[in-house]
């Protein structure tokens, strides 16, 4: 019995490795040259201003939260309002910079509630970080309101979002948005084998972030080797940085698969659509909305079901594989101190199960999926 995954990335491998073969052809395989070029097309493609490519998402969080703490001078122990339902490195991003994480409940898109979120600002709130879960954009509009009546930044973990639209127009790119984090790791809509790309609205705090992202040094090697391959050998470090820039290769990747993103995204709410029919007249499953829907980029697809641990073993019996995104982070225990504090993503976070969702389903497989999942849940 064939298989079918939860999660599968789609490659087109000759246009990859046409990409790959110009890198090394040309000897170029560290920040630059495709990095470069990629950075460009992201530009053109959402609209942002400014992007800088990163070896990953995380990364991209960590810099988000370094940088504004260094711009606004924020100290340790001031907190950014964050989400309990989210990959664990969009909360470590705030604490790497000794920050606190204070969690706010989610709304029923699985993404931070506006009046939950209001009801935690108090007077060490520096920002607010939201994810847009599954690719939804949620009550971000709101979420920017509180931002700009409280005087508070706003990340955006735009992880799941390469792809989702509001009318035309990237939620990264909103005014009040003060920096965006995309993720391309290896099973994201568009895929590489890890990075990410980190947009700043500011210039100036850009124009920081590339010099903090490459160990603080004011010129990258790239940029210190001229057309006729002379080596400008003299720089300054002017920053404690890290070493999180992305390299040519992933970028080369990235720069193969960006053609296709709208095209597959189109195929991925195809998927949902037919999810969405095969569970609307069962009682037992709740579905995941998404505003926006028909421009949502819909990394993922879940359902809130009774007996979710039963429903992943009945999937795995018919060989299909369902997954969990996310436990709820105040469970782990550098958390802990706020259990209790999001009841609505606790009792979430026991019952949401992700389905598969990728390219690589016909048709066929989604009905056998819907199938087996309401023969379960009766």
């Amino acid at each position: 019995m064939a298989t079918i995954q939860v999660l599968k990335p789609k490659f087109h491998i000759d246009e990859c490795l046409e990409q790959v073969r110009q890198c090394l052809e040309a000897g170029w395989t560290g920040s630059g040259f495709k990095t470069v070029e990629f950075e460009n097309q992201w530009k053109a493609y959402t609209g942002h201003a400014n992007a800088c490519y990163l070896n990953s998402n995380t990364s991209g969080l960590h810099l988000a939260v370094n940088i504004l703490k260094r711009r606004f001078g924020w100290a340790e122990g001031d907190e950014i309002i964050s989400t309990p339902i989210t990959f664990v490195s969009t909360n470590h991003a705030i604490m790497y910079e000794g920050l606190t994480p204070r969690f706010a409940d989610v709304d029923e898109y699985l993404c931070l509630d506006p009046r939950d979120v209001e009801g935690k600002i108090n007077e060490k709130t520096r920002a607010i970080a939201f994810v847009g879960y599954g690719g939804r954009v949620g009550q971000l509009d709101k979420i920017i309101a509180l931002c700009k009546k409280y005087g508070l930044r706003l990340i955006l973990d735009a992880a799941h979002m390469a792809g989702t639209r509001v009318n035309g127009v990237f939620p990264g790119t909103w005014d009040g948005v003060d920096v965006a984090v995309y993720s391309f790791q290896a099973v994201k809509n568009l895929p590489t084998g890890d990075s990410g790309m980190i947009c700043f609205a500011d210039a100036g705090l850009d124009a920081q972030c590339r010099m903090v992202s490459w160990m603080g040094i004011n010129k990258d090697t790239y940029a210190r080797t001229g057309s006729e391959g002379s080596y400008k050998w003299n720089y300054g470090v002017d920053y404690l940085g890290f070493k999180y820039n992305g390299n040519a290769i992933m970028a080369a990747i990235a720069l193969a698969q960006l053609p296709y993103l709208d095209e597959e995204n189109a195929r991925r709410r195809q998927i949902v659509a037919m999810y969405d029919k095969g569970f609307a007249g069962n009682p037992r499953i709740q579905v995941v909305p998404a505003p926006y829907a028909d421009e949502c980029a819909y990394h993922i697809y879940e359902l809130i079901v009774p007996d979710r641990e039963g429903l992943l073993a009945e999937l795995a019996k018919n060989g299909i594989y369902g997954g969990v995104h996310y436990r709820d982070n105040t469970e782990f225990s550098m958390y802990t101190y706020a259990q209790g504090t999001c009841p609505k993503a606790h009792k979430v976070s026991h019952h949401i199960i992700t389905m598969p969702l990728h390219l690589y389903l016909t048709d066929e497989d989604v009905e056998k999926i819907i199938r087996v999942v309401n023969g379960f849940v009766t």
